[in-house]
């Protein structure tokens, strides 16, 4: 393992070079650029604020960071989720002509999307310190162990993903249904609190998503460090996945290429 993480240090020019590289493409051509990973959650949460804000009675103030911060998660998610699928298939020519660890093409995905979480995390941000003032340095601040700890769990999906599908070609069909269940039963837009009211607690907590909406939303909406309980329940479904995605490549690494 520890040469593993060794090679994967050395060879970082390569990847970093293909994140570059994927967040050029991404743009290329385009007249706003970066401007579209601004404008999609802004319109998605104008078009909850107009409509959800007055269904749920809330107040536009605070409901507007409250979808936002929960778009800009599932945002990250929905594409690790839907672009992990190909991760090694889209990798095939690199793999093929250069021996190195097979793990740096989900980080090189995941890498590319946090790019775009970021930016969305400044404008809600900036959205929240309208709606409810400024956090606070500190709570801001946890803002960095949270997201590595979200880059953890978008490498080790994208990981997982990309190798069932490698084997499976259903698992990208089976994936968008997922996510289509998932964004339903997930509280971006509704208030988490609808769903214990109305018995259903038992869905927030089996939600493996939900500690991690914690850690964006206790800083920016509460104005607090998430709770170490939040921590501590993000960092085992992180550490969960993970491991399943190392054990199942160490598995399946050495003879992937033969069946791409």
């Amino acid at each position: 393992m520890k040469n593993y993480i060794q090679e994967i240090w050395r060879t970082r020019y390569f990847w970093l070079a293909l994140v570059h590289m994927d967040i050029r493409a991404r743009y290329r051509g385009s007249a706003l650029g970066l401007g579209w990973s601004l404008l999609n959650p802004i319109a998605m949460t104008g078009i909850f604020c107009v409509v959800f804000a007055t269904l749920f009675q809330q107040n536009i103030a605070t409901f507007a960071p409250y979808a936002l911060t929960g778009l800009t998660l599932w945002n990250f998610v929905s594409q690790t989720m839907a672009m992990g699928c190909n991760t090694f298939h889209q990798a095939e020519a690199y793999i093929r002509q250069h021996p190195v660890p097979m793990a740096i093409y989900p980080l090189r995905l995941v890498l590319a999307n946090a790019f775009h979480l970021v930016i969305a995390l400044v404008l809600a941000i900036i959205l929240s310190t309208w709606g409810t003032g400024f956090a606070g340095v500190l709570p801001l601040l946890s803002l960095i162990p949270s997201l590595c700890l979200i880059v953890v769990m978008g490498w080790s999906i994208a990981c997982l993903l990309g190798l069932m599908n490698v084997y499976f070609r259903d698992i990208k069909h089976l994936t968008d249904v997922g996510l289509q269940v998932l964004m339903y039963l997930t509280p971006i837009w509704y208030p988490e609190k609808l769903l214990r009211e109305k018995g259903l607690a038992w869905l927030v907590n089996a939600n493996p998503l939900v500690p991690f909406l914690h850690l964006v939303r206790a800083p920016l909406l509460d104005h607090q460090m998430p709770s170490l309980e939040t921590y501590g329940a993000a960092l085992l479904v992180a550490s969960a996945f993970f491991l399943m995605a190392a054990w199942s490549l160490k598995a399946r690494e050495p003879k992937l290429i033969y069946f791409l």
